[in-house]
């Protein structure tokens, strides 16, 4: 596939702006609309092309990268997943940042495959509140998987408005779930589905002691 093309496919399933991703690798806002649509650049910076890589968790030759190089970092041991600046509410609700990452976390490559992750969609984000305490506590990191598939139950981050929330989501009554928190001071809440966009399945956290 032509890296252009490829791009803009990532862009579209992680949810991703082109604004919001020039911006990530440090250029004007129109950076990378120009390329995909006009060809201007006719390649993407090194750099660029890393930073894009690694946010997507691909290899550098989808995005028009020397085949040998990316071939050494997918044997490489290690991959790094985006750390948003970006809140999920365990208490009464926090409203979420754009999705521009400010850092990385370092994952095994092998361990995401045993898990059955996909690198390109993960994504960490911190938790705010004590509602999902002792489970959850305020300031742990949290990895979200963004793959859409169909509703489990589970501990997940939601949206409701534009508030974004990590409950564990039970199903309740039909078109109805209940958003339940683990701190027993909170009582579970019943909302309609139609109401909340689920945004991703909780599958690891990290925290101090």
């Amino acid at each position: 596939m032509d890296p252009r093309e490829r791009l803009a496919e990532l862009a579209r399933e992680r949810g991703s702006s082109l604004a919001a991703l020039s911006r990530m690798v440090g250029r004007n806002a129109s950076y990378l609309q120009q390329y995909i649509t006009k060809g201007s650049p006719r390649k993407l910076e090194e750099e660029d092309r890393r930073r894009l890589a690694q946010f997507f968790g691909v290899s550098e030759a989808e995005l028009g990268g020397s085949e040998d190089l990316s071939a050494a970092a997918e044997d490489g041991q290690w991959v790094e997943l985006g750390r948003l600046p970006v809140e999920a509410s365990a208490g009464p609700g926090t409203l979420g940042a754009a999705e521009v990452p400010f850092d990385t976390f370092r994952f095994s490559r092998r361990w995401l495959r045993e898990q059955g992750l996909e690198p390109r969609m993960l994504a960490a984000i911190r938790v705010s509140g004590d509602s999902m305490e002792p489970l959850l506590r305020d300031g742990d990191e949290i990895l979200v998987d963004r793959t859409p598939q169909p509703f489990r139950e589970g501990i997940h981050v939601l949206r409701m408005g534009e508030v974004l929330h990590v409950k564990r989501v039970q199903a309740g009554p039909p078109g109805r779930v209940n958003l339940i928190s683990a701190n027993p001071a909170y009582e579970p809440v019943r909302v309609a589905l139609d109401d909340i966009d689920v945004i991703g399945r909780v599958v690891w956290k990290s925290g101090r002691i």
